[in-house]
């Protein structure tokens, strides 16, 4: 490539908007609980994961973070859902990548290994008290995947219009 087309692809890469992306696994038991992170950072609980780093794929950030907080390695099943996030508390838009990292023994959560800077706890959830613990985006987006009325592509956690 032409040192012309350099220079533009990085002023383009300089003055574009940038998106951030987070990645999170669902991870279910035998019972279908859903497995929580408790944080250290904020009052809501979340699906296990993080904030996708530059150059990072999604689906190797979920692999990453779950091994970095939950000291263990998951593989992912597929991808669950797709969702576009407005702003929120403060935080920019972002697009949430949810990966279905399959089910487990109840007894998975006993030997992991916390990220205690982020994490206080992780927790095993039934789908009726998720609602308790997580932010209003979650629960919506949890009840249309557990209800298997989910789409590829969410938009705050709905189906946008004329997708449906």
């Amino acid at each position: 490539m032409a040192d012309s087309g350099r220079s533009f692809i990085h002023v383009l890469n300089d003055r574009l908007p940038r998106k951030r992306n987070i990645a999170q696994g669902l991870l279910r038991n035998e019972d279908g609980e859903i497995l929580l992170c408790e944080l250290t950072y904020k009052s809501e609980w979340d699906l296990p994961g993080g904030v996708v780093d530059p150059r990072e794929s999604p689906a190797a950030c979920v692999v990453r973070e779950i091994s970095e907080e939950l000291g263990v390695s998951v593989g992912i099943e597929g991808l669950v859902t797709v969702n576009w996030l407005p702003p929120w508390r403060g935080w920019d838009d972002a697009v949430l990548f949810l990966y279905d990292l399959g089910t487990v023994p109840r007894s998975f959560s006993d030997d992991l290994t916390l990220l205690r800077r982020e994490l206080k706890a992780v927790h095993w959830v039934a789908p009726a008290d998720v609602p308790a613990h997580v932010a209003p985006y979650n629960v919506r987006m949890l009840e249309q995947v557990l209800a298997g009325e989910h789409a590829a592509y969410l938009e705050n956690s709905e189906v946008p219009g004329g997708m449906a």
